[in-house]
């Protein structure tokens, strides 16, 4: 059987939203084509609460795939939930649609409208029409970091035998994000399973966990504007009678992630050295790449960063491209933690979501705050929509009633 992995698609991705929906109907009608079942490892939207019109666009991309004729088919379900469809399609919820306890979330919906499986904390069975092959699908949906580790000794997810197994999960992986113990290592994940598949990061990974494959599709929309992003998007195809696997490309718009070294240079230098480099960026080509100019170094003494005018640039050549410019560089470094994490690229790969819930939890350790709390739930329910009152008054209830009151898996 050919399976298609995928993740990260963030529909409803503000900033990109047209690459959002457009590169996430390639990679499925490309991932149709392909393959005989589709997996999707989380975050397929961009926000916990996607507005009616994501919704609708997200119901039109899997009720088109829904209607096709795959070669293989829903054959068993167990677990949290059911399945609506016998359409090989499966897909749990990533960190951006996780909710409050006993709320559903964004991929359940999908699920229970049947253009898909919702595998969050189940396992479903695909089998191939003409019986040649049957996998087993074990997923886990995003949780809480701090959390993941009970949970999955709560679930303790096993293979089924006479199958190939399938492990499906999206978290932090602390051998690829060494930034925080919370985040599980490889070696900790359950064993005896024929692949890992993990979401979360938006680069491609391949690495091995149980010498099996653990591979990270990456996103399929430029969001984080990273380094490592700088890669073409796509998906796996894994073959499991041959245990091979191929990337498969899709259009998506280019990033170029350009430093610029300002060091000794005038603010007329700097500017000419900005132009320079977006015009041999873009010359000859029609495809309106984003250009991300990272501005490091000291400027000639005597000048100041609010010396350096660089507010039209973006707007000069906003028809041929969409150009972000960083000047975090510039300014004086205090951290050396920060510091060692910008000369070695260490912290190219952290969301902001995952940066923020690591100081509020800093936070919450120097305050000496009883540590039974969730610093990913407590981060949620201040990151929400909310009025500002109900978010106050929401964040003092999960904290008086922490105790008392089991969080969410």
């Amino acid at each position: 059987m050919r399976i298609a992995i995928l993740a990260d698609l963030h529909l409803g991705y503000e900033r990109f939203s047209s690459d959002s929906y457009s590169q996430a109907a390639e990679a499925l009608e490309k991932a149709y084509q392909s393959a005989d079942a589709i997996l999707i490892a989380g975050d397929l939207f961009d926000y916990r609460h996607p507005k009616p019109e994501v919704l609708a666009e997200a119901i039109n991309l899997f009720r088109n795939l829904s209607k096709k004729e795959f070669r293989a088919h829903v054959e068993g379900f167990e677990g949290r939930g059911a399945a609506y469809t016998g359409v090989p399609v499966f897909a749990i919820a990533g960190t951006h649609e996780r909710r409050s306890e006993g709320a559903a979330h964004a991929v359940e919906l999908l699920g229970l409208a049947g253009l898909l499986v919702d595998i969050s904390q189940a396992r479903a069975v695909i089998a191939m029409d003409d019986g040649s092959e049957r996998i087993a699908v074990s997923g886990v949906g995003g949780i809480a970091d701090e959390r993941f580790r009970e949970v999955l000794h709560s679930l303790n997810p096993k293979p089924a035998e006479g199958m190939f197994n399938v492990f499906m999960f999206h978290q932090s992986v602390h051998d690829l994000l060494p930034f925080d113990n919370d985040y599980i290592n490889i070696e900790e994940l359950p064993q005896g399973f024929d692949l890992y598949i993990d979401g979360h990061i938006h680069n491609r990974v391949e690495r091995e966990c149980h010498g099996k494959p653990f591979l990270i599709p990456g996103s399929t929309v430029l969001t984080q504007l990273k380094d490592a992003e700088q890669e073409e998007k796509g998906f796996f195809v894994y073959d499991t009678s041959q245990n091979t696997f191929s990337f498969e490309k899709i259009n998506s718009r280019r990033l170029v992630f350009a430093d610029v070294d300002v060091s000794g240079k005038t603010p007329k230098e700097v500017r000419d050295t900005i132009m320079e480099r977006v015009e041999k960026t873009i010359s000859g080509r029609e495809d309106r790449p984003i250009i991300k100019l990272v501005l490091r170094g000291l400027l000639m003494d005597g000048f100041k960063n609010i010396d350096v005018n660089l507010q039209d640039i973006p707007a000069r050549y906003g028809k041929n491209a969409i150009i972000e410019i960083d000047r975090k560089g510039m300014e004086s470094i205090t951290s050396k933690a920060s510091l060692d994490g910008l000369r070695n690229g260490t912290l190219d790969n952290v969301s902001v979501n995952d940066s923020g819930i690591k100081i509020l939890k800093g936070k919450l350790e120097a305050y000496k705050y009883d540590m039974s709390i969730s610093p990913s739930l407590l981060f949620d329910i201040l990151s929400s929509d909310e009025k500002r009152e109900n978010v106050l008054k929401n964040a003092i209830d999960f904290i008086d009633g922490s105790k008392a009151k089991k969080p969410e898996i």
